[in-house]
């Protein structure tokens, strides 16, 4: 049996990560950011003040891996972090004035990059192709488990 990176789900989707991670990583600049750093902004332009807990629930990434993105997120200005009304324990992550003031610029860039890479798709092909990746993934978490 030879093994034909071309055919292979996993060799495809690193492959396809890395470009796109790369446009992002161009288009986002200017506004100070990383990639690293795009979907905890995502998730906090959604619903500010989380945990450390609650974000990396959110986010389905390593403890270890948050940690250096929220201490350099803060480094940078885009967060703050503060004690936990209920909790003596935990402490709460926040947008800053900065972190904010990005969002708009942040999701239009974002939004370009899909425009523009899944240009060759209908739209009915886009959306089966959406599907099918939320799929995959949700099997992968039920293999992980």
């Amino acid at each position: 049996m030879e093994f034909d990176r071309m055919t292979s789900a996993g060799y495809l989707v690193n492959h396809m990560a890395r470009l796109l991670v790369e446009i992002l990583r161009k288009r986002i600049a200017p506004l100070g950011i990383v990639p690293g750093q795009f979907p905890t902004l995502l998730v906090l332009w959604e619903k500010d003040g989380l945990t450390q807990k609650e974000l990396l629930a959110l986010l389905d990434i390593e403890q270890a891996t948050l940690a250096n993105t929220l201490t350099r997120m803060e480094r940078d200005g885009l967060i703050t972090r503060k004690e936990h009304p209920a909790d003596a324990r935990a402490r709460t992550i926040h947008l800053t004035e900065k972190g904010r003031s990005i969002r708009d610029s942040a999701h239009l860039a974002a939004m370009q990059i899909n425009e523009d890479v899944l240009a060759d798709l209908s739209d009915a092909e886009t959306q089966a192709f959406l599907d099918y990746m939320r799929r995959v993934i949700g099997r992968i978490k039920e293999v992980e488990s």
